[in-house]
């Protein structure tokens, strides 16, 4: 009894000392808790592999908003979880579930839930709370999903991406607020025209499906190959879900060194799907001025590992937005101060607006079309980075392929919007109406009818 409480009672100091640090669980955002009013609890992961949550959580029954019990032994979750009345988020990511569990559809206030890399085959339409807006189910064994997931009108996000569907319910097309979907690496043979219909749906990831085109399947062998012994790696530059990014020398045979990015993928299951796919997308993506410029393929890596030699990015770039909040869901986030010239937002605008078109024209959806995935400069520069979510269509002109590229259309008007509030005032009152009238026609709620991007291209070049 003396160690069970021992062990009781870090997990709850656990809790209170340590913000939410497992990053992945959330799709990568981090927890937007700095700032919070005092009072306002949060439980994060325990440090301790636990195979039961403790009852003394339900001290905090009355103040609870997040609770995070990933990286844990956990396959089951107390029967009156309900009891925690304001508990709005629960991650379970990296545990032993089988089944989501049947008691969190009697959580009232509980609108976001992620289970990550569990063992889950089941999800029992009792398990779906009224409120609930953002489902992660990623990395799991899940064959079919639950009709009743369609009457969850708050439904916006939905990551599923590296499980068994073959279908999805009919419902779905209920789901009107559905903005970010994930389906990669399923067994799914067709998209159903009822989700390309959907009126927001925006950022849509369908890779390494049977029923997507076998240019990625191709990629990789057009593709210039260079040698892990040519490349000398330097500091670290960054890191996500997919891989490691290093700054690094180049030197060919014969050659001077020249300075690149090295990306090395981890190989693991992504919320937006494989990383392969991934690399697959950057390499067929091909040559723009506003996509980051991919040199060749790494061969013969000592650990195995895949990975590809980029363009290294000046230092004068950075990243336009930072990624969603737990609260914000699917929309960016900006620093209060943020400001764009004219110029600056009418080459952003113009600037992905061209890439969009020419991933277009290469049967490419990019996935993750987001002010966090561009790069920009003071001059107006900018660069459309992480093909994590990026998928291949057919590029005949089909209802279908017509359909995909403007559900990307509407993430553009999207980011498009994010520029005009935080304009200057520099852009001219006739420049501000017509970007204005641009978003809506990017952002209608008839798909078909949105403008494709080689339109909005020639509008923003008449500006």
């Amino acid at each position: 009894m003396a160690a069970q409480a021992a062990e009781t009672a870090e997990l709850l100091y656990s809790a209170r000392l340590f913000l939410l640090s497992s990053v992945d669980a959330v799709h990568g955002y981090p927890c937007p808790t700095a700032g919070w009013p005092t009072g306002r609890h949060q439980a994060p992961g325990p440090v301790l592999r636990a195979d039961r949550v403790p009852r003394e959580i339900f001290d905090l029954a009355d103040s609870l908003e997040i609770l995070n019990l990933s990286g844990n032994a956990l396959s089951s979750l107390p029967e009156d979880l309900h009891r925690l009345t304001r508990l709005r988020i629960l991650f379970c990511s990296d545990n032993r579930f089988s089944e989501v569990p049947a008691c969190l559809g009697q959580c009232l206030q509980l609108s976001m839930i992620g289970f990550k890399a569990n063992r889950i085959e089941r999800v029992p339409a009792a398990a779906l709370p009224p409120q609930l807006r953002w489902l992660i189910l990623t990395d799991n064994r899940i064959a079919e999903l639950p009709e009743e997931l369609g009457q969850r009108p708050l439904l916006q996000k939905l990551m599923l991406a590296g499980n068994r569907l073959t279908r999805l319910p009919e419902s779905l097309g209920q789901c009107h607020r559905l903005e970010l979907l994930r389906i990669a690496a399923n067994r799914l043979t067709e998209l159903p025209p009822f989700l390309l219909a959907l009126p927001r749906l925006t950022w849509l990831a369908y890779a390494g499906n049977p029923l997507e085109s076998e240019a990625d399947a191709t990629a990789l062998e057009s593709t210039p190959t260079i040698p892990w012994s040519e490349l000398t790696l330097e500091q670290r530059l960054g890191e996500g879900a997919s891989g490691v990014i290093h700054q690094a020398q180049w030197q060919p045979a014969g050659q001077p060194p020249r300075a690149v990015a090295v990306k090395l993928y981890k190989g693991e299951m992504t919320s937006d799907g494989s990383p392969l796919h991934e690399m697959n997308a950057c390499i067929s993506a091909g040559l723009h001025p506003n996509l980051i410029r991919v040199e060749g393929r790494i061969l013969d890596h000592p650990q195995g590992q895949n990975g590809l030699v980029m363009q290294l990015i000046d230092k004068s770039f950075a990243n336009l937005a930072a990624l969603p909040s737990l609260d914000s869901c699917s929309r960016d986030i900006y620093p209060d101060d943020t400001r764009f010239n004219a110029d600056v937002t009418l080459g952003i605008a113009l600037g992905i607006a061209s890439v969009g078109a020419h991933l277009h024209a290469q049967g490419i959806t990019h996935g993750d079309l987001y002010g966090h995935n561009t790069l920009w400069n003071a001059q107006g520069d900018c660069l459309l980075g992480d093909f994590g979510a990026a998928s291949f269509h057919a590029q005949d002109d089909t209802v279908q392929s017509r359909a995909l590229q403007r559900l990307e259309v509407r993430a553009f008007g999207i980011l498009l919007e994010e520029l005009l509030e935080r304009g200057d005032g520099s852009l001219s009152l006739g420049q501000q109406q017509k970007l204005a009238a641009l978003v809506q026609r990017c952002c209608q709620p008839e798909v078909l009818a949105r403008p494709g991007f080689t339109q909005v291209c020639e509008e923003l070049a008449g500006l």
